[in-house]
């Protein structure tokens, strides 16, 4: 069984979240530019060069990057496939991440010295499977998402070098393992090629038709039952990280969420850092971890299948709506020098907001003319007595999309988050 401390593994979206995620907890990042990857919009943002940057800043702090290389590519494309595989191994990743056979041999042949992990694309679930993978090169196996923490066992016993990855957080797919083509059909946009539309998030209304007469008729359904008969609702597994890492089986939980916020990107690591951190000291706080990720927008949350069978799961679809906010509302983010802050929200003298930094950081204690922190319950506050711009104009107010910098009473950690209690007016998300 694994004796090694679990990998906490976050989404690179950008190379802002990038550097946001490994800076509030995550031993590793995922990402990629946009060629052959399954995040396509994400990867727009990132550039070879960016790319670059972010290996070079995890690695100077001892942290790692595994590149996307998961699509599924025609054969059109695969003159410009190796090109690519030849270019991204260049860079300096810690790994490439793989979907297919022939792309797992064709990394291995073009980058000999790379190690491969396997996508949860491949939809591994059994030690077959992950044996014949393993054999062809796989250094690391992202299993199916529909796996049970006892098959995973039953993997980790029979191959202990092979290293096993799961996901703990982030959207679900409707589909088995995200193979979909819904959004295919409805758009053009290929799910397995890093475009979804996400069509299993809109409502839909259900007809009947008599094939004999030609009939057509709409399904009325009962109030507040609702029509998004599609919406998986969002993976948490927070509160059986103990569970998980007893288990021996896993090397490294996986978030999901490239195409999230720069929030989401700190959060989600800070909840698991914490959580991984616990486990190792003997203790643990799920309502603390759940604290922060219930912060978060989301779907509704469900355990899925790792700890349960599926057919011991009927909480895994949203119904009622398609996205809801969380029980906090984002109102800014400390700039990369620590000395001002941009809105995200809407901020007026004398809001109370909660400061959310990086684990291990600290911010000053101050009251001055700008304004104040201090601690309450365990938690740190910010209230600023004046909106003084970086240019000197004071506001008596401002709002999200403005883009003047608000100097602060006090340094902060870059990337530092303020956020405030939401409230119903607040949520904008479709409901029944």
């Amino acid at each position: 069984m694994n004796k090694k401390k679990v990998e906490l593994l976050s989404p690179a979206g950008t190379l802002e979240k990038l550097k946001i995620a490994l800076d509030f907890g995550a031993d590793a990042v995922y990402g990629g530019v946009s060629h052959f990857s399954l995040r396509i919009r994400s990867g727009k943002e990132f550039s070879f060069e960016d790319f670059e940057e972010g290996i070079k800043y995890a690695h100077e702090r001892g942290k790692k990057v595994y590149a996307t290389i998961n699509g599924f590519p025609f054969n059109s494309q695969l003159n410009l496939l190796k090109k690519h595989i030849v270019k991204m191994g260049e860079l300096g990743p810690d790994a490439f991440i793989v979907a297919t056979p022939g792309v797992l041999k064709l990394c291995h042949d073009l980058v000999p010295d790379m190690p491969l992990h396997l996508s949860t694309q491949a939809n591994v679930m059994n030690v077959l499977d992950a044996q014949i993978y393993h054999e062809m090169g796989a250094t690391r196996i992202i299993t199916a998402r529909e796996i049970s923490l006892r098959d995973l066992k039953e993997i980790k016993a029979a191959l202990p070098d092979l290293e096993l990855e799961v996901f703990v957080h982030g959207s679900m797919c409707f589909a088995y393992s995200g193979r979909c083509l819904i959004s295919t059909l409805q758009s053009g946009r290929v799910p397995n090629r890093g475009s979804c539309a996400n069509d299993c998030r809109f409502p839909y209304e259900i007809y009947a038709a008599n094939p004999e007469t030609g009939t057509l008729f709409k399904l009325e359904e009962e109030a507040g039952i609702g029509t998004y008969i599609m919406n998986s609702k969002d993976l948490n597994l927070a509160s059986h990280i103990k569970e998980i890492l007893d288990s021996g089986a896993v090397d490294s939980i996986k978030i999901e969420g490239r195409t999230k916020t720069a929030y989401y990107a700190a959060t989600t690591a800070k909840a698991y850092r914490m959580a991984i951190d616990d486990y190792y000291a003997g203790k643990m706080d799920t309502a603390r971890y759940q604290y922060e990720l219930h912060s978060l927008q989301n779907r509704g949350y469900t355990d899925a299948y790792l700890v349960s069978r599926p057919f011991e799961k009927h909480d895994t679809q949203s119904l009622d709506f398609t996205m809801q906010l969380g029980t906090h509302q984002v109102s800014g983010v400390v700039t990369a020098d620590g000395t001002h802050f941009l809105c995200k929200y809407k901020t007026f003298p004398g809001d109370e907001m909660e400061v959310v930094f990086p684990l291990g950081s600290e911010v000053q204690k101050v009251d001055n003319d700008i304004g104040s922190t201090y601690e309450r319950d365990g938690k740190i506050f910010v209230k600023l007595k004046q909106l003084k711009a970086q240019n000197g104009k004071i506001w008596e107010e401002i709002h999200s999309g403005n883009v003047n910098p608000i100097e602060l009473p006090t340094k902060f950690p870059p990337y530092t988050f303020f956020r405030i209690p939401a409230s119903a007016d607040m949520n904008t998300a479709p409901k029944k």
